[in-house]
């Protein structure tokens, strides 16, 4: 049974560069269907959250430029639900600026901040988890983050350390770790201590905002004071600006099959493959003495290959990219200097 003071703040604003050429400024990755499933990443998004909270009670967070796309992927939404920011100043401001607008609303309620591009492979342990941090973060004053066992040395997730003090099954947070080189993805797993960081938040809203009062002071002001110049508003990180500094953060450890798919590799890892390990969506392929790929085509389209290991080939209508998977991270430079020499049209 849900109930009526448990909110949603789901955040698709961002332009996803790392998956580009299939996310692009104009539609970016959370408005496409990257699985065939019929329903894009920020309607499978919904549709989860939906079977936890009230769909009067989400809210989806995002840039003004999406406005239309949003509403004509959920349009059951009505206005007041999607929270349209002029300019683009990443988590902490769009975290502040939703939890300011739902706490005049509902002053004792219970938010669960999201992004948009997750894969959650087991609905059911999932749910069960939620629910589980929303009863948490109701009955004590603590900032809570979901963290995932992790089963590989993943460069492109955060970590989380945790400390031996716990609430139950809720473990107090030692610190946060940015996404590491290699060497030290492969120490964390060998580790007890250290759990991806998802990014799936949980908190009452007194807490959050108590908490942008002590850490990040400005940024309070300019929400209590109702400040729309987002042009002036910080660019930082909820992780940088509040959790990383806070005391009273913890982390609930889960198991409901997560990906964050903010990479083409997070992308392999979480899809289907054929017995040579390639990823193919959409298309039609003749492989011959290939593995490990990922191969992304348009609808209808057949594409030929021959020899290749560990790369990404990825066509648009308009872009061809072909570069080595483990070279994923170098897609965003890509992207920066296709804009500078060629102009928006390939971005």
């Amino acid at each position: 049974m849900t109930k009526s003071n448990n909110y949603c703040v789901i955040m698709a604003g961002g332009i996803g560069s790392r998956f580009w050429p299939y996310s692009r400024k104009s539609k970016p990755k959370q408005f496409l269907d990257f699985f065939g499933m019929g329903r894009t990443l920020l309607q499978q998004t919904f549709d989860r959250y939906s079977k936890i909270v009230p769909e009067e009670n989400i809210f989806v967070a995002t840039n003004s430029q999406y406005k239309d796309l949003v509403k004509e992927q959920l349009p059951q939404l009505n206005q007041e639900q999607i929270l349209l920011e002029p300019a683009r100043r990443n988590t902490a401001p769009c975290v502040a600026w939703a939890s300011a607008h739902i706490s005049k609303m509902e002053p004792d309620a219970n938010i669960i901040v999201a992004p948009a591009d997750h894969l959650i492979l087991k609905e059911g342990e999932f749910i069960e988890a939620i629910m589980k941090g929303l009863d948490f973060v109701a009955q004590s004053p603590q900032l809570l983050t979901l963290g995932i066992k992790p089963n590989r040395p993943e460069t492109g997730y955060g970590y989380i350390q945790v400390a031996d003090k716990k609430q139950g099954d809720f473990y107090k947070v030692k610190t946060f770790i940015e996404k590491p080189q290699l060497e030290f993805a492969q120490v964390f797993i060998e580790s007890d201590e250290f759990f991806w960081n998802s990014g799936i938040f949980l908190w009452k809203v007194s807490t959050i905002l108590e908490a942008f009062h002590a850490h990040m002071p400005d940024m309070y002001e300019k929400i209590m004071n109702d400040d729309k110049n987002f042009e002036s508003w910080p660019n930082i990180s909820i992780d940088y600006g509040i959790m990383e500094k806070a005391d009273n953060v913890y982390v609930q450890l889960c198991d409901f099959g997560w990906a964050d798919l903010g990479t083409w590799g997070s992308l392999h890892e979480a899809s289907p493959k054929d017995l040579h390990k390639n990823v193919i969506i959409n298309g039609n392929t003749l492989l011959y003495d290939c593995s490990n790929n990922i191969i992304a085509m348009p609808k209808g389209k057949l594409v030929v290959l021959q020899g290749l290991e560990d790369y990404l080939v990825a066509d648009t209508d308009n872009v061809l990219l072909i570069c080595r998977k483990g070279d994923e991270n170098t897609i965003r430079r890509y992207v920066n200097d296709v804009q500078i020499k060629l102009g928006d049209e390939f971005v």
